[in-house]
């Protein structure tokens, strides 16, 4: 059986750290601040309550306390606060990697996917990202408008795999 628990989780500060320009300037300002690199395309990192996931090329979302960021970018990018459009939805379990295949184009099954790693992709026709927080779970950023209608499409997916699993028994 397919077992797979869907949870919406509270509110959180989320950014969008985007670089515009001189990235090597940026990155080399963020390390001296921080204490820690900015992490490569489909990775993340954290450190002291502060998470960056690199889901594009030269945008990372923060979660938790952006304080210094904005002289880290300087003129060379913008940070911005985008917590009130995104929800965020742990799905936990055994089967998170088979669930997030349904209506999808990225293989969340590959070994390659795991903990720390992060993508963009598109579930049932909404932009969404991913990122790996253990194992067993994977954190989902869903935009507000859509989240309400992705969690319905998620439960009905996770009971149509319980069926086809029972089926099979």
């Amino acid at each position: 059986m397919t077992e797979v628990t869907i949870t919406p989780l509270p509110a959180a500060p989320l950014h969008a750290f985007e670089i515009w320009s001189d990235p090597q300037a940026v990155a080399a300002r963020f390390k001296a601040a921080k204490g820690f690199p900015l992490p490569a395309m489909g990775q993340s990192a954290s450190q002291d309550g502060l998470t960056l996931i690199r889901f594009e090329p030269t945008v990372w979302l923060i979660e938790g306390d952006p304080e210094g960021l904005d002289a880290v970018l300087g003129e060379d990018g913008a940070l911005t606060a985008i917590g009130g459009g995104i929800v965020r939805v742990r799905v936990s379990g055994p089967g998170w990697r088979r669930l997030l295949m349904e209506g999808g184009v990225f293989d969340a099954e590959s070994a390659a996917f795991a903990p720390g790693c992060s993508a963009a992709t598109v579930i049932d026709h909404v932009n969404i990202r991913l990122h790996v927080a253990s194992a067993e779970t994977c954190i989902v950023y869903v935009p507000a408008s859509f989240s309400q209608d992705i969690i319905q499409f998620w439960s009905d997916a996770g009971a149509r795999q319980v069926m086809r699993c029972g089926a099979s028994d």
